[in-house]
């Protein structure tokens, strides 16, 4: 879910930097995009079942809601966003090739369709954020961009695997995060982000960002 601590963010960032660049937002976005696919490569039987950084979600319901994401995006990105069917979150089942497929497939989907805006404001419906009305595309793509970013980081904790997103996709986050405000819509149920913690002294980009959005970065699947 999409929340009023994003669109603030996101706001706030291009209200210090001017008019947004769309060319590499998209081409940040693609990275962050590509980033996850290579980790959902990697998922191995038995996986869907393992707990995630993100509460109360293993790694079937963090998959299912990231798939969903690509679609709703895609179609808001198309015009058709405000069709809920879009957005909606679809059981995986228990075939881990099906599920990857699906991802796969939504990933570029989503990729293609924002390769087809050439507006930073054309409208995007983002039933799941507003309904009262729609948001520029380049605001959109900027949610879409950072939850990408924490999420693939979220995928590779996850899977016990290395993450180390391009510096320059780092340097475009780490804005966004600085600027979500911490208050109680990072409690409300489906929300991306949770209560930020304290950054250490001396943390990398990658680290601060995951604090600031409530990640632990040094989080580890609990033992059974």
């Amino acid at each position: 879910m999409h929340t009023n601590s994003e669109r603030d963010a996101v706001d706030g960032v291009f209200a210090t930097t001017g008019a947004p660049d769309l060319d590499r937002l998209r081409r940040l976005d693609a990275r962050a995009v590509r980033d996850s696919v290579a980790l959902v490569n990697r998922l191995a039987p038995g996986d869907l079942a393992r707990p995630t950084p993100c509460a109360g979600w293993d790694l079937a319901a963090l998959l299912g809601h990231l798939t969903a994401q690509h679609r709703g995006f895609a179609a808001a990105a198309l015009g058709r966003g405000r069709d809920l069917t879009h957005w909606t979150v679809r059981p995986l089942g228990d075939d881990l090739a099906t599920a990857v497929t699906r991802y796969r497939h939504a990933a570029e989907d989503v990729l293609a369709a924002f390769a087809t805006v050439d507006d930073p404001d054309r409208p995007f419906a983002l039933p799941e954020f507003t309904t009262e009305r729609t948001v520029p595309a380049a605001r959109a793509m900027g949610f879409h961009l950072i939850d990408y970013v924490v999420h693939s980081w979220d995928l590779a904790r996850t899977l016990d695997l290395p993450y180390a997103p391009d510096p320059e996709l780092l340097d475009a986050s780490l804005p966004i995060a600085r600027a979500v405000p911490d208050g109680p819509n990072r409690l409300a149920a489906g929300s991306s982000f949770r209560p930020g913690l304290p950054v250490t002294e001396g943390a990398g980009e990658l680290d601060r960002i995951l604090a600031l959005l409530g990640r632990a970065p040094d989080w580890r699947a609990p033992e059974h």
